[in-house]
């Protein structure tokens, strides 16, 4: 019966963090107590200021100490130590004295006999409470960057889990928008249906799978980095005397962990929705060899197009919308509202018409195929665009020429890369409107930007 009522007076004195005696106690506004080292780390892992147990906030960032519990605790621990105890403090090995030193030289315990002895002649000695503390803060030190990674790791899965979901609901889009042009076609083009679902299908497993590797991996590096945090903090909340004797292994354990930079999301990591969708009746017309199609030159990718940007289903328009949740992936414009074409011209001729409004802002033209798409582009485009009632032709921020042409509805785009040439046609007057001459070096891409809410440009 005693030892019952001892067992739960230690339960009632014991921190419900560290479940040991309380030490240097403190009482928060919900009336719940905690070590105050205890709450300090719970308060730095969980920012909230909040109570480990009913998570009430507490207001107060240095809670007052419960005096009463704290002289509870220090006379049960009186009682308890006149008890004969089981288990007895760690002796020294070669004298059977109590190891209340710390030799900071052979960084080990030691008695106060190993400390007059030759083997610690003119060592440095601290007692077992300041060592041990001096080397929490040090363990603690190195800990930090493997909690710091741990968050970075933890924010790149999320990352890549929804990356991982936008995957599926591209295949989902596509996969409507594909079986929704084939029923308009006869009924003997089934089998070529059958054959690009079979496409998107193989894309999507071999996209998913490997993102899922991607997850599985940084799963797996956040589990170990977590087991070694856990094990790592277990042995900081460790009696003095513990604590040192495992505090070799703890920054073995810690060292043997390296910190490995958190994975990038890599280019071609989604859909190639335009492989999939782009010309796709030109292409079945082709197989069919006995019925003409529409041709359309340009089909805008959507994997590259600003989050604010509504694209048709048949990639050939783009309009502003409401702003869509997509990942950030490396092909995306970030900065400007803009949409590239799913193809890059090196060589040969290219012609494509462009339908545009009468009021807002847009433009469009070519850029270079190394267009910086997450930073405001200053050169590597070649454009025409709509500005305060003024059309201009531009080919950087300071590089600008303005046009004496009446209001456009279709322009034609003429790309003769082989001959440096750019041209712009004005359509409904059949005339030439400006030319761009330069020797081009990359690929280039056919662009449209719009940022008025009623502009849309198509480009067919």
């Amino acid at each position: 019966l005693q030892d019952k009522m001892s067992s739960q007076s230690e339960n009632d004195l014991s921190c419900p963090v560290c479940r040991d005696i309380y030490r240097d106690p403190v009482i928060l506004s919900c009336s719940h107590s905690f070590c105050r080292f205890c709450l300090q780390t719970w308060w730095r892992k969980n920012l909230k200021h909040n109570c480990p147990l009913c998570k009430k906030i507490n207001l107060s960032n240095d809670p007052p100490r419960n005096l009463a519990l704290k002289n509870l605790c220090e006379a049960f621990l009186l009682q308890r130590d006149k008890k004969p105890s089981a288990v007895s403090e760690p002796l020294c090995r070669l004298h059977h004295e109590t190891l209340r030193l710390f030799c900071l030289d052979h960084q080990q315990l030691v008695c106060v006999v190993c400390r007059d002895s030759k083997a610690h002649q003119d060592h440095r000695f601290n007692p077992t409470e300041e060592a041990a503390q001096d080397h929490r803060e040090e363990l603690q030190k190195r800990l930090k960057p493997l909690q710091d990674k741990m968050k970075v790791f933890e924010q790149v899965k999320g990352k890549f889990d929804q990356t991982a979901k936008h995957i599926k609901v591209q295949a989902q889009q596509t996969e409507k928008q594909i079986k929704e042009e084939f029923k308009k076609l006869l009924q003997f083009l089934q089998n070529e249906e059958k054959a690009r679902l079979a496409a998107l299908r193989q894309e999507e497993k071999q996209k998913l799978r490997k993102m899922e590797e991607k997850i599985e991996s940084l799963s797996r590096g956040i589990k170990t980095l977590s087991e070694t945090i856990r094990a790592t903090e277990e042995q900081l909340r460790a009696e003095d005397v513990s604590f040192l004797h495992n505090y070799k292994a703890a920054v073995n354990r810690v060292k043997q962990r390296p910190l490995m930079d958190a994975p990038q999301l890599v280019s071609g990591a989604l859909i190639d929705v335009a492989k999939h969708l782009g010309n796709l009746t030109y292409n079945i017309w082709n197989k069919m060899k006995e019925k003409m199609v529409s041709y359309t030159p340009v089909i805008l990718d959507p994997n590259t197009a600003h989050p604010q940007l509504i694209l048709s289903e048949d990639l050939t328009s783009a309009s502003l919308g409401g702003r869509q949740k997509v990942p950030d992936n490396p092909e995306r414009c970030h900065y400007c509202k803009v949409v590239l074409g799913s193809e890059g011209f090196d060589s040969g001729t290219h012609i494509w018409d462009v339908e545009v409004g009468e009021e807002g802002f847009w433009a469009f033209g070519v850029v270079n195929e190394s267009y910086e798409r997450k930073v405001e582009a200053l050169s590597g485009f070649w454009q025409l665009c709509f500005e305060d009632e003024k059309y201009i032709v531009q080919t950087s921020a300071d590089t600008y020429k303005f046009l004496s042409v009446k209001k456009l509805q279709r322009v034609r785009v003429q790309l003769e890369y082989d001959r440096g040439k750019l041209s712009l046609f004005d359509l409904d007057a059949n005339t030439l409107m400006h030319t761009f001459e330069h020797n081009f070096t990359e690929k280039l891409r056919a662009h449209g930007h719009c940022v008025s809410w009623s502009v849309v440009l198509c480009l067919r």
